[in-house]
């Protein structure tokens, strides 16, 4: 089987991660696998299998006007299918919306090659702007198949694209991780006596840290043992730094920034906490509990609600709650036996949401394409 799989970029990123997961399972099986970005090698992050294939059409780059945004995207599908009709593979993966539009285009009059879309966060949470909507609408229709991560965004795709055909595939949990810089060791940051509540994304709003340093802050003179540590890079770094100091809870929290060896994180944690404003299908929630961690997450749209089981491994909160997220922090926070209850049956995610179970569904729908 020849793949070639298409992303902006393989930065540090749950849609990132998916791709180079997935690359590296079949690549392992004895796929021939290529892996295209937008950006450069140079921005890469995950380490990709040795026979995967990696081409970069090195065409990232912001547009001064809307005609130069034109031509720009002209370009990209140029160059991506120039790489279609030489790398010749039976399907063509594509992650993301602009990814996905930019591949209905590209595959057009190509019809022996199945192109197959993938949707990695709720759209209607991450709206592109009226002309790529529009774009969207059209050319899902050009891709054989569309996959969402859960039902709530299948149905949106249903109503408001073009598709033809909508699957839903969760993403595989990451586990056991490898190992890669930036290398930061976890008791190098905070008192190693402390107990440990991580969080773990990229600083912007949509993962609402500022939620959490709330949240956090109304504990910290409760909870003296306890500190938190936010891993991730981003724009909101200052923002959320400033918020922290105001605070004065300074030497209880943390932001390290992104870290290459989470095993080691995950491992020295207590508790895991997630306070997305939206998500698509958090691969970060599903790794800390590969790792034995008991959870807390808003429940958000989407992806958390199918991830974890109320009070049986984890707590979900009302979305945006501060005071509900205070709440459910104290409750496990204060109680090590219910941490380790939940800790328990988190782990029986690794069965849940296997590599080969997952992979499995993917593969049924190269079936369905009938490329395999």
């Amino acid at each position: 089987m020849r793949v070639v799989m298409f992303i902006h970029s393989l930065q540090s990123g749950g849609a990132e991660r998916v791709t180079a997961n997935l690359a590296n399972h079949w690549a392992a099986k004895g796929w021939k696998v290529s892996v295209v970005t937008i950006a450069g090698v140079e921005q890469d992050f995950y380490q990709l299998h040795p026979s995967v294939k990696r081409i970069a059409l090195n065409l990232a780059g912001g547009s001064s006007s809307p005609w130069q945004a034109i031509s720009n995207n002209l370009y990209r599908i140029c160059a991506l299918r120039k790489v279609l009709r030489e790398e010749q593979p039976a399907i063509a993966l594509s992650m993301m919306a602009i990814a996905n539009i930019l591949l209905g285009w590209a595959r057009w009059g190509l019809p022996q090659i199945a192109a197959i879309g993938s949707e990695r966060v709720h759209p209607p949470c991450l709206p592109l702007g009226r002309v790529w909507e529009n774009l969207r609408i059209i050319s899902y229709g050009h891709l054989d198949a569309l996959v969402a991560q859960t039902k709530e965004s299948a149905d949106w795709i249903k109503t408001h694209t073009s598709s033809r055909h909508v699957a839903v595939i969760p993403n595989a949990v990451n586990w056991p991780l490898s190992t890669q810089v930036p290398i930061c060791a976890p008791d190098s940051i905070g008192d190693c006596q402390a107990r440990r509540l991580l969080s773990v994304g990229r600083l912007d709003s949509q993962k609402g840290f500022d939620l959490l340093i709330a949240a956090f802050s109304c504990l910290a003179q409760n909870h003296t043992d306890w500190e938190l540590v936010i891993l991730g890079e981003g724009p909101l770094r200052e923002t959320l730094q400033a918020q922290i100091d105001k605070a004065g809870i300074a030497d209880r929290v943390f932001l390290p920034g992104r870290v290459g060896n989470m095993t080691e994180w995950y491992q020295h944690a207590d508790l895991y906490v997630m306070s997305s404003r939206f998500e698509g299908f958090p691969n970060a929630l599903v790794e800390a509990m590969a790792h034995g961690l008991p959870t807390i997450s808003f429940d958000c749209d989407t992806g958390p609600r199918d991830i974890i089981r109320h009070e049986v491994d984890g707590l979900l909160v009302e979305p945006e709650n501060i005071n509900g997220l205070e709440k459910a922090l104290a409750v496990l926070m204060s109680n090590p036996e219910l941490r380790a209850r939940y800790a328990e049956r988190a782990v029986e995610i690794r069965n849940r949401f296997s590599i080969e179970s997952i992979s499995s569904m993917w593969e049924a729908q190269f079936v369905e394409a009938g490329k395999v």
